[in-house]
């Protein structure tokens, strides 16, 4: 398909800077089949039937954004995937200034060498030391906001928690499974008392996440890698939802992504360990999920062909259209959507 079928207008004021405060105070556009109507993240057990599922995300966020020199030119590196311990791929600003076997110093005794450039522009830093990197991060590091907020302001100290979901436990994210940013201790209990389930697997957001749409046809798109894992038990368990007639809800894309990629043609899911690079696009069929709860993604982006995917082009469409023009908060720290394909 062309990528210029999935543009939109969006205007900047629609952009969100901060999240909405409670959490689980956000907005929330229900679309079920082609109807729609506004709700808001506290209405979710309401719009859930006793026996489905919600699957989340725990993978952790680690600040990932990193700025340092060489010599005397800038270089901004942002982590993408982790290659090994000491290594990690990482899409570099001011590239032009650095070149393979270059030591780059981030402060805090923190450097890093550049290793090789690969094809797609990124490059292989080697960080130096026998400390974990994560800890290396910790002092050197800040959280790699998208470039929609970071080009407006700062990360501060309030990112540190706001850019964190409650599930975080696994290491390894540069960006956050920002669906699950909705979620309360107050709302997972309201939901387990309509008896609602969930469970949570793990997939490492990359940074590829916020690349743009280079080529003109989804078919000449190349999708970014991300590495991800579903437990023996927890596909079981998914299984039996299905089984016995609950739906499975995806929490955020990247959880979708992971289960579509464990599912057989059956729809049968099983256990996982490694990288996914599925690109899901219009025509596609869905074989492991029912359903889709997700912020607002940017236009021309691999998230809005997945969502449209889903629930059709002209459905998502019309509803972003009705999110613009009723003041919707759109991207990672915005509102939500219900998407039911009935």
């Amino acid at each position: 398909m062309r990528v210029e079928a999935f543009d939109f207008d969006l205007p900047n004021e629609r952009i969100a800077l901060r999240p909405a405060r409670p959490r689980d105070a956000a907005r929330m556009l229900v679309v079920e089949g082609r109807a729609m109507r506004d709700m808001g993240v506290r209405d979710l057990p309401s719009l859930l039937r006793a026996g489905d599922c919600l699957v989340f995300n725990d993978t952790r966020v680690i600040p990932a954004q990193l700025e340092g020199r060489r010599g005397d030119a800038k270089i901004g590196a942002t982590l993408h995937k982790r290659i090994d311990l000491r290594r990690w791929q990482a899409f570099v600003r001011n590239a032009k200034r650095l070149r393979a076997g270059e030591r780059v110093d981030f402060g805090a005794g923190v450097a890093a060498v550049a290793e090789e450039r690969l094809a797609d522009g990124s490059f292989v830093l080697a960080f130096a030391g026998d400390e974990p990197v994560e800890v290396l991060l910790e002092r050197a590091g800040t959280m790699p906001l998208p470039p929609y907020i970071a080009g407006k302001r700062p990360a501060d100290a309030e990112d540190r928690r706001d850019y964190q979901t409650m599930f975080a436990r696994e290491d390894g994210a540069v960006a956050a499974p920002t669906a699950a940013l909705h979620f309360t201790p107050e709302l997972l209990a309201a939901l387990e008392a309509a008896g609602v389930r969930r469970e949570t697997l793990t997939l490492h957001v990359g940074a590829g996440t916020f690349l743009p749409v280079k080529a003109d046809d989804t078919d000449d798109h190349v999708m970014h890698a991300e590495w991800g894992r579903i437990e023996h038990d927890t596909a079981a368990r998914l299984n039996a939802v299905r089984t016995s007639g609950g739906r499975l809800i995806a929490v955020g894309t990247t959880s979708l992504r992971l289960l579509e990629s464990a599912a057989g043609e059956d729809g049968v899911i099983g256990p996982f360990a490694g990288d996914t690079s599925i690109f899901i696009t219009p025509g596609y069929r869905f074989r492991a999920i029912d359903g889709l709860m997700t912020n607002f993604h940017l236009p021309r982006s691999t998230l809005f062909m997945l969502v449209s995917a889903l629930m059709g082009l002209e459905t998502m469409q019309a509803a972003y259209r009705h999110a613009i023009e009723s003041d919707y908060r759109f991207y990672s720290y915005g509102d939500a959507s219900l998407l039911l394909p009935g």
